[in-house]
């Protein structure tokens, strides 16, 4: 094994690790903006967890965020925008990215 192929090893590794990390932190990124949905439409507790479980599970479906933001935004109707959906993607990926850090 030589010095090259030790460090293209570590390379794909930390490659392999950043994915995973940053495919967990958009999974509770939309999880937490599932809570926060269910807030604004007065679920809570089991009612608002699945909630969050299904908006997860709706960002699987396509690539991209516009399926999510689409189907979040529709359920809020009124009590919400698609902008401000958006605005609060973007708030909730810092916080949730902290969380997995005091989580390792």
């Amino acid at each position: 094994m030589t010095t090259f192929n030790d460090r293209e090893k570590a390379f794909e590794a930390k490659f392999a690790h950043d994915s995973e990390m940053q495919f967990r932190a958009e999974a509770r990124r939309d999880k937490l903006l599932g809570l926060w949905a269910a807030g604004l439409l007065g679920k809570s507790g089991a009612e608002a967890e699945a909630y969050a479980l299904e908006v997860v599970n709706s960002d699987l479906v396509k690539a991209g965020t516009e399926d999510l933001v689409a189907k979040v935004a529709g359920d809020l109707g009124a009590h919400s925008s698609a902008e401000a959906v958006r605005a609060k993607l973007a708030a909730l990926l810092p916080e949730a990215k902290a969380q997995l850090l005091t989580e390792l």
